[in-house]
């Protein structure tokens, strides 16, 4: 049974005859080419196999044909036959990133040695990547509102529910925890998401305009309306529309909201003629709305049509288990958007993260992560911390469980969930580890990248 796809590529016809005679006694794939593009058009990022390939070459040269495999899957395990007086060679091509290399004359064992383990380096990596868009994958809520603590669980969990529902929502939360995020996640797995996702941050728009910006007007409506225009809400018809800030609606707008979240409909400045509306209404707050309505300064009325179903997104620092592994993200993706390398993270720069409060949240984080990726230092010392920041639990055992925990967590992220590399890391017993995770609800899965058997 075949191990995998080689491809072989030599401009000698003898070597090609002789390796492929070496594979096929070991029952190995081989496919034998004269020529370095033609192997060029069978590699692909999931091509399940390896390339050996004779360094000279009359038309294209086993260098360039590397590095060529190499823009296309950077993983891909390239081995590299060289000649006698060509060592200085090949280790040029070891150091620009080719599997191994192989001195002619090689005896045929040594071949089939070096590419059984180039083919076991490849399964294992198309492996790893499968597992990794499954979990990745398997649902879109949890792609968007990451995090195996208790409440981002719980909050997920209500998005889905709400998700199959046409239910108005209220998102509270402070600032930077991702409310916008979380409007964004319950409107694509709801069945409007294919529709418009308009956002109106309620706090940015002038109060001259904001009627006409919301409901639309009719031409001569005012001073300057020389046309009509569709408002906000009519844009968003069939889809979501998500009020941000809702809290800095001003009073006489918040009676025209409550007609058109009563109604459903609405009527542009200067016309009496209702426009019906197929929409969702979420809005978002980060002051305690309640409070303002009792203090007269949001209706009370508008307030409970908003909050049909209130979600909660939770402040970064009551979910400090999902810390490392959001940093990792967010560091990662911002590699991507600023086109550099993903960086490492040492094990001491997540447990300094994990370490101290981030009363911006998940906003102030993504901050951290985008300096960290373009190579600034995180400045995480407390000195420098704003006094919020800085604050402490009351008792100095509630500081230290919150340390510990977040020290573990870090460790576990910064290893991929092998527990034997995080007990030994921290200097703890295999025991004494499971019994502080068992402690904090810290489970190995859910740091780690791929399902393996480590322990």
């Amino acid at each position: 049974m075949s191990d995998g796809t080689i491809l072989f590529v030599d401009d000698e016809d003898h070597l090609r005859f002789a390796a492929a005679q070496t594979f096929k006694l070991e029952e190995l794939d081989v496919t034998c080419l004269a020529q370095a593009d033609k192997a060029l058009e069978r590699i692909s990022r999931n091509f399940a196999g390896i390339l050996v390939t004779d360094l000279r070459m009359s038309d294209m040269d086993g260098i360039e044909l590397m590095r060529r495999v190499l823009e296309i899957d950077p993983e891909f395990p390239v081995i590299v036959v060289t000649g006698h007086g060509d060592v200085e060679l090949a280790v040029r091509c070891m150091r620009e990133g080719a599997y191994d290399f192989l001195e002619k004359p090689y005896a045929p064992d040594r071949l089939i040695d070096t590419v059984r383990r180039a083919l076991d380096k490849r399964r294992l990596t198309l492996e790893n990547r499968v597992l990794r868009s499954q979990v990745g994958g398997r649902d879109a809520i949890e792609a968007r509102l990451g995090g195996r603590s208790d409440a981002m669980v719980a909050l997920r969990h209500q998005i889905r529910a709400l998700a199959a529902t046409e239910a108005d929502v209220l998102i509270v939360g402070a600032t930077g925890t991702g409310k916008e995020v979380a409007a964004r996640a319950l409107h694509r797995a709801s069945a409007h998401g294919d529709k418009p996702f308009v956002h109106i941050n309620c706090a940015a728009l002038p109060d001259a305009l904001i009627e006409s910006e919301l409901f639309g007007h009719e031409a001569g409506a005012f001073p300057g309306a020389t046309r009509a225009r569709f408002g906000k809400f009519e844009h968003g018809r069939g889809g979501t529309i998500f009020l941000d800030e809702i809290e800095s609606m001003a009073q006489h707008v918040q009676a025209k909201l409550l007609h058109a979240i009563q109604n459903r409909s609405i009527t542009r400045l200067g016309s009496n003629e209702p426009v019906e509306l197929d929409v969702r209404f979420i809005a978002a707050s980060k002051t305690d709305l309640e409070a303002e309505a009792a203090a007269g300064r949001f209706r009370s009325d508008l307030l409970y049509r908003l909050n049909v179903v209130t979600l909660r997104v939770p402040d970064l620092n009551e979910r400090r288990e999902d810390i490392p592994r959001l940093f990792v993200q967010l560091v990662n993706e911002a590699a991507v958007r600023y086109k550099r390398p993903a960086p490492d993270i040492p094990g001491a720069v997540l447990n300094a993260v994990s370490a101290r409060d981030w009363p911006g949240n998940v906003r102030e984080l993504r901050n951290a992560a985008d300096r960290f990726a373009l190579g600034f230092d995180l400045a995480l010392g407390g000195d420098d911390l704003p006094a919020e920041a800085q604050r402490q639990p009351a008792s100095l055992s509630e500081q230290v469980s919150q340390y510990e925990r977040a020290l573990i967590a870090a460790r576990l992220t910064a290893q991929g969930g092998s527990l034997k590399e995080t007990y030994e890391a921290l200097g703890l017993s295999r025991k004494a580890l499971y019994e502080k995770m068992q402690k904090y609800g810290l489970s190995r899965q859910s740091f780690a990248e791929m399902d393996d058997t480590s322990d």
